[in-house]
């Protein structure tokens, strides 16, 4: 029976699949309002022999733990397929929502992935390498298991789309801005959620002047100031701004000329080095993970250097956003690093004070959801957060309301 006969006439679900260089994380949502949790997979290591599927409920008990071996993103998307059918759970599915980092130059909003569109995805995919391939083969992969089944892309930089203009423009000739370059910037889907949820808790504080950091092996600041984006770290990739695992941020564009010169790069293998070579794992020379490299701090300077590389050019960029606000009320931590690194978070606020950032080192500890100083420092007035980020289910909502989609 093909897969197309398979596939019910009534579904009731939506799937998310937010894909990354070495991790496909999936989410499983019964049509609601807001969409309801069943259940989140995730597919990590791929490309190693570790790879493994993991899933777990709603509520954090473990429904599977699958070696898959060494899988590409196409193949663990078909081996994540056969779980599905295994659980009797494909043929509900009504949607499926993809993360997209870059969607190039004409695509910032949600939209259904059509022919047209899949093709303009083929077609920027040299301005983003380390993830466009990848999306792409999964949705692919997801379009040929489950054909009929409408799939949304939902872009990373839609959150960014309405930056003023002195931020989105960059210091390049006029004809190329007018062909589209320009500041994009990216964990749009990350900054959407976290807005929302500020909205939602703390809606004053959500109307002043807010520094979001989304820090994990991609890392970025975005600046929002009444509820609308200011400016952002990254600009025209996801290679600029903060350094990162193993992209390196900002770098003089001079330096990028000499490396391609001296090493005889050429554009294709200049693209892989500056994003699997460079950032944290290229100062370290040992990992581009920041849990390994803070368990080496002592033992191994290299590790220091680049863990105090981090969290000295990310005070610098919190600082800067600050003044493209004229102040700050809020800072906000989130992304792998910024919810569960404790030491990362108080050597980035170490030294904000001037700002009025102060910590308390106990509530830091503990990652408590608001770790700001008790007001003994009569300049601690920023609220300092921390906050666990959800970009799968800012995906199942946006594609259910592009495809229209109710409970």
């Amino acid at each position: 029976m093909s897969d197309r006969a398979k596939l019910p006439t009534a579904a009731g679900r939506v799937l998310t699949v937010n894909g990354g260089s070495s991790t496909i994380k999936f989410a499983m949502y019964d049509l609601a309002q807001p969409p309801r949790l069943r259940w989140r997979a995730s597919i990590d290591r791929i490309g190693t022999d570790a790879a493994t599927l993991r899933a777990t409920g709603a509520e954090g008990a473990s429904l599977a733990e699958v070696p898959l071996h060494s899988v590409d993103h196409a193949a663990a998307a078909g081996r994540f397929i056969d779980w599905l059918d295994e659980r009797g759970e494909r043929s509900s599915i009504a949607a499926v929502g993809h993360r997209v980092v870059h969607g190039g130059l004409s695509l910032l909003d949600p939209q259904p992935i059509t022919p047209a569109v899949l093709a303009e995805l083929r077609k920027s995919q040299p301005l983003d390498l380390s993830h466009l391939p990848r999306e792409i083969a999964l949705i692919e992969a997801f379009a040929k298991r489950l054909a009929g089944v409408p799939q949304v892309a939902c872009f990373d930089t839609a959150f960014h789309r309405d930056l003023p203009a002195v931020a989105k423009r960059l210091p390049i000739p006029r004809r190329m801005s007018e062909a589209g370059v320009r500041r994009l910037g990216f964990h749009g889907l990350s900054y959407t959620f976290l807005l929302g949820e500020l909205q939602r808790i703390a809606p004053n504080e959500a109307a002043g002047r807010i520094v979001f950091a989304h820090l994990g092996s991609g890392a970025s600041l975005a600046a929002v100031h009444g509820g609308r984006a200011i400016d952002t770290t990254m600009a025209f990739t996801p290679l600029a701004g903060l350094v990162m695992a193993t992209r390196p941020g900002d770098l003089d564009p001079g330096l990028v000329c000499h490396i391609m010169r001296t090493e005889k790069f050429s554009p294709d293998q200049m693209d892989e080095f500056l994003s699997k070579e460079c950032g944290l794992l290229g100062v370290s020379q040992t990992s581009g993970d920041m849990r390994d490299l803070q368990s080496r701090r002592t033992a191994d300077p290299r590790a220091a250097e680049a863990i105090d590389l981090f969290c000295y050019q990310a005070k610098k960029f919190v600082a800067a956003m600050a003044a493209a606000m004229g102040g700050l009320d809020g800072l906000v931590f989130a992304g792998g690093i910024g919810e569960h690194s404790p030491a990362v978070r108080a050597q980035i606020c170490d030294g904000l004070s001037l700002l009025g950032v102060t910590i308390d080192a106990a509530k830091n500890q503990a990652s408590a959801p608001i770790i700001s100083g008790t007001g003994s420092d009569p300049g601690g007035r920023v609220v300092v957060r921390v906050m666990q980020t959800d970009e799968e289910i800012v995906i199942a909502e946006t594609t259910c309301r592009v495809l229209k989609l109710h409970s």
